[in-house]
């Protein structure tokens, strides 16, 4: 067990005294005011007006004053500790062995750490094996005094909101507004690392269209990123128009996986709200979700092993030759079988909440079923359908394993379902994949083909939601 673990279960296990503690001491003003009162035959209204809050508010305001600033310190030990022992470690490195310069410093700490860990037999570096045995007392050390800090500033914080503790103590307004607070951070936390994942890509971005034309990206028919090392090789410029690759993710994400999901999956809604039994419904449903479950890597390996050689082998038979054994075809057909419970999942929904008079009242004029559910039901839930497809589309152009694993890393531009095409996901991994070098227009051109995705999945499913929002309004 780490240091940084057993110094937060022993904080927990002394904030849970203070809880505790500070429970108990609530407990007894209330008895106390209780036996005040029973002298004058008022006991449980006694009881009532000595406590402004009830006694778990005391023992959590006890509780949370003594863990938050402990907490924050071992945060703070847990996030910078690593740094603070290498630098520790280094400045007593002797002169003589201490590396020339960042590089050669930064290996060495490499391998001192790998040497703590245990990832090395021996050190290559004779001065790397005395570093890691400084390394092991440093943390040490170090762990020990931030422990002891962090046990203080808990007895501390935990003795002063003990002594605050009064009959009139508002503590549970202290409380909710801790708890408040607290709610708000987690909330800013999703939204700024969504401002950071923003600012990434457009800081990137740029650096990448400084390199190459923002025209040329958007609108060029031809991909081939890989470039040279100097400038006198064959291909030292390389071609960075992304149409081959939008088109890719259209093709397979947005039509071939949508002409799979949409049939199906509305089709199975319609019988599992209007037609299957409530008990085969109970069963169905749940067992249809649990393909939203499934790893999309077992997706993919379905769509390379079993999918895409059956897929060859029947254009093969219908008389197409050049049948690749990666094809958008069999890619398609795979991710749409995976997103058809985004489908079902919010027909269903939508189906379900049209209101029982309208279908009452088709069927009261003599309608069939089936013609209920094609002239009433389906336009009444339509908003809501059209919104779980669009929220779908913006999950199918955004997967990466089952194009890897079944379309393929060709980035052609054709039309023919059964030759191998690529996406723009799938790009981005190959991009990104081993030691990069992040100054060079094969690197940013993924940041830029992300950026592309991103503001496309968030029009998607900004007009979903809003599509979504409009047909709930309509039936609340």
């Amino acid at each position: 067990m780490s240091y940084t673990m057993m110094i937060l279960l022993v904080l927990l296990a002394l904030g849970l005294f203070g809880y505790m503690l500070g429970q108990g001491r609530a407990r007894a003003m209330a008895g106390a005011g209780a036996g005040r009162g029973a002298a004058v035959g008022a006991g449980v209204g006694a009881r009532a007006r000595v406590l402004h809050s009830r006694p778990q508010y005391h023992g959590a305001y006890v509780a949370i004053a003594a863990l938050v600033p402990a907490l924050l310190l071992l945060a703070f030990w847990a996030v910078a500790g690593d740094g603070l022992v290498a630098a520790r470690v280094m400045a007593n490195v002797p002169a003589a062995d201490m590396p020339a310069n960042a590089l050669d410093r930064a290996a060495f700490l490499v391998e001192v750490r790998g040497l703590v860990r245990g990832d090395y037999a021996a050190a290559f570096n004779p001065a790397a094996d005395v570093a890691a045995r400084a390394w092991v007392v440093a943390e040490r050390q170090l762990a020990a005094l931030f422990g002891v800090a962090s046990v203080a500033l808990l007895l501390m914080g935990g003795a002063w909101a003990f002594t605050r503790l009064k009959p009139d103590f508002r503590a549970r307004t202290r409380v909710e507004r801790l708890v408040m607070l607290a709610l708000v951070l987690a909330s800013l936390v999703a939204i700024l690392t969504t401002f950071g994942i923003i600012l990434s890509l457009l800081f990137e971005s740029f650096r990448f269209f400084r390199l190459v034309s923002p025209a040329e990206f958007l609108f060029g028919l031809n991909w081939s990123p890989q470039t040279a090392m100097r400038a006198d090789q064959v291909g030292s410029s390389g071609a960075f128009g992304a149409v081959p690759l939008f088109w890719g993710t259209v093709f397979i994400g947005a039509i071939i996986a949508m002409l799979v999901a949409i049939p199906l999956g509305l089709m199975s809604a319609i019988y599992l709200t209007q037609y299957a039994a409530p008990g085969f419904r109970k069963v169905a449903k749940p067992v249809l979700e649990v393909l939203a479950g499934v790893p999309t890597v077992v997706y993919g390996f379905f769509a390379a092993l079993t999918v895409a050689p059956a897929v060859r082998d029947f254009g093969i038979s219908i008389g197409i030759s050049d049948a690749s054994s990666e094809s958008a075809l069999a890619a398609g057909l795979v991710m749409g079988v995976m997103i058809i419970p985004f489908v079902s999942s919010m027909a269903d929904d939508a189906l379900t909440a049209v209101p029982g008079s309208m279908r009452d009242g088709s069927l009261a004029m003599g309608a069939t079923p089936s013609e209920t559910i094609r002239r009433v039901l389906i336009p009444a839930a339509l908003p809501g359908i059209v919104g779980g497809v669009l929220l779908a589309v913006s999950r199918a152009i955004g997967e990466t394993m089952i194009v890897v694993m079944a379309a393929g890393l060709a980035a052609n531009l054709t039309a023919n379902p059964f030759h191998s095409v690529t996406t723009v996901t799938a790009q981005i991994v190959a991009l990104l994949t081993g030691d990069q070098e992040f100054d060079s227009a094969k690197t940013l051109s993924a940041f830029a083909l992300g950026l592309v995705l991103f503001l496309v999945t968030l029009a998607l499913n900004v007009y979903a939601l809003a599509v979504v929002k409009k047909y709930r309004e309509a039936y609340d």
